[in-house]
């Protein structure tokens, strides 16, 4: 038998991030981390939705504790406030929030919103952050399984001149895990123990599929994609398993991914598994930082120490 959310080790005195705390796999995760004796952040756009959802997790009971601060993963101004007031210790920190197959919009900044939520913002926030987590913490990153219909178009990265919601969303997937393994090699270079980790949740029943119908105003679409999840999808909290492994086990890898190792990896207890071939292209990792860094305006630093621990060996 794999891994269930009984085998979620005691979490008593962590501290845990998660962004999109208030809905779907986010949710799932914070109600069994929190019942496991952890403290939870639960960094959301709505407060007040992530509020009901802290007292749905607080009448469940258990040890932990949780509370709701609020985080704009659509504006950057948002994402430096948030870090900002965070002054307490991370043990793990969930980059989970995401929106998927969205009509074409722009974040306040004006990245193209699958990019720019998904990626941009968790690359900011986590770079913001990183100095507050633990010399032994986890960064866990959430991708998908649609990463590997992804392509980086560094030429057209916002879809101005071309647009396809399904392609966009890939992307912003893709980006997900080139930084998830990206920052792990940065991290075993600068000699840090912090492990970087990309999952997956297969699929699952949340509300991440309703929203694009819902925002493109198609009430047939909502309907096809709500019978789907009921037909075929595993339950959110199953989902939540892949990132409650990575961000507990012991023997959860940096630089791994995880995702459901049932039917079509769609389903099913978490196992550590082979992402797409342009996932592990690390020139590729290496152009998306520096146009990341570029974009957002926070860099991490960590390149510097690589660069310096080369010349430091070549005249040793």
């Amino acid at each position: 038998m794999g891994f269930t959310a009984d085998d979620v080790p005691d979490q008593t005195g962590r501290r845990f991030v998660v962004t999109g705390a208030n809905s779907g796999i986010g949710y799932e995760a914070t109600k069994i981390l929190a019942h496991k004796g952890a403290e939870v952040v639960m960094a959301c756009r709505s407060v007040k939705r992530g509020e009901k959802a802290a007292e749905e997790v607080r009448r469940r009971g258990g040890d932990g504790e949780v509370r709701v601060e609020e985080l704009d993963l659509a504006s950057l101004d948002s994402v430096r406030s948030f870090a900002e007031g965070f002054d307490d210790e991370i043990d793990v920190h969930v980059n989970n929030a995401g929106v998927m197959a969205i009509p074409r919009g722009e974040t306040e900044e004006g990245f193209e919103k699958q990019f720019g939520i998904n990626h941009l913002g968790h690359f900011a926030l986590t770079g913001l952050l990183l100095d507050n987590v633990a010399d032994d913490g986890r960064v866990v990153t959430v991708s998908s399984g649609m990463h590997a219909r992804g392509e980086i178009d560094f030429e057209d990265l916002h879809g101005e001149e071309s647009y396809d919601k399904w392609d966009a969303y890939a992307q912003s997937k893709l980006a997900n895990l080139l930084f998830a393994y990206e920052l792990d090699r940065r991290l075993a270079a600068a000699d840090s123990e912090i492990r970087s980790v990309g999952v997956h949740p297969g699929y699952a029943d949340t509300n991440l599929q309703r929203r694009g119908p819902e925002m493109s105003g198609s009430k047939l679409r909502k309907v096809m994609m709500v019978t789907a999840n009921k037909l075929f999808a595993q339950s959110a909290e199953a989902g939540a398993l892949p990132t409650l492994y990575a961000a507990t086990s012991t023997d959860a890898e940096s630089g791994g991914y995880y995702g459901p190792g049932g039917f079509m990896n769609m389903r099913g207890t978490p196992e550590k598994q082979n992402s797409s071939k342009e996932s592990y292209d690390e020139d590729d990792a290496r152009r998306l930082w520096e146009v990341s860094e570029e974009l957002t305006g926070v860099e991490y630093g960590l390149s510097e120490t690589e660069e310096r621990g080369k010349k430091e060996t070549q005249t040793g």
